[in-house]
């Protein structure tokens, strides 16, 4: 009887952990959006309009891809690569 409540309790605890997950990915990629936008204006002389997530990965080397769009002309973008808060610009 004993073992099945330590089951219960850490299936609690992941259901838990995998509930935040979502959330935690949210604020990983709201808090790169901004180093995003500062790569692309001093590396990509891109004055940031729109910021799109282009990819996400997560995991132990997580990094997010955005597509910044430029105000300079309507089609031009960079696109920048993000990997725990360090972005460098792709192209």
């Amino acid at each position: 009887m004993r073992v099945t409540a330590l089951r219960l309790a850490a299936l609690g605890a992941l259901a838990l952990c995998l509930s935040a997950s979502p959330t935690v990915q949210a604020a990983n990629v709201s808090a790169g959006q901004a180093e995003a936008k500062e790569a692309a204006k001093s590396l990509g002389n891109c004055t940031p309009a729109k910021v799109e997530v282009m990819s996400y990965v997560t995991g132990r080397s997580g990094q997010t891809v955005f597509k910044v769009g430029c105000t300079e002309d309507k089609d031009t973008f960079v696109l920048v690569q993000c990997r725990s808060r360090i972005c460098t610009l792709l192209r």
